[in-house]
């Protein structure tokens, strides 16, 4: 399973499924994290957080534990 974590900057992914708790998976959703949603992967930090990204048309920095709780292909 790939998950955002796993892109580096210049990927594009799409997303597959949204994992994790009821909670983070709702936040995540609300955001427009939903599947079928096209990602462009911007700049990651060194040690993997935060991660920033571009989706549907605005910019969106996430940390580790929520960019390791979307599937992504």
């Amino acid at each position: 399973m790939k998950t955002l974590r796993d892109a580096h900057p210049g990927d594009n992914v799409v997303v597959k499924k949204v994992h994790g708790d009821s909670q983070i998976k709702q936040r995540l959703m609300d955001m427009g994290v939903v599947r079928g949603a096209k990602i462009h992967v911007r700049k990651v930090a060194p040690f993997g957080d935060p991660v920033e990204v571009n989706l549907r048309s605005y910019e969106l920095t996430l940390r580790k534990v929520e960019s390791e709780s979307i599937e992504v292909e």
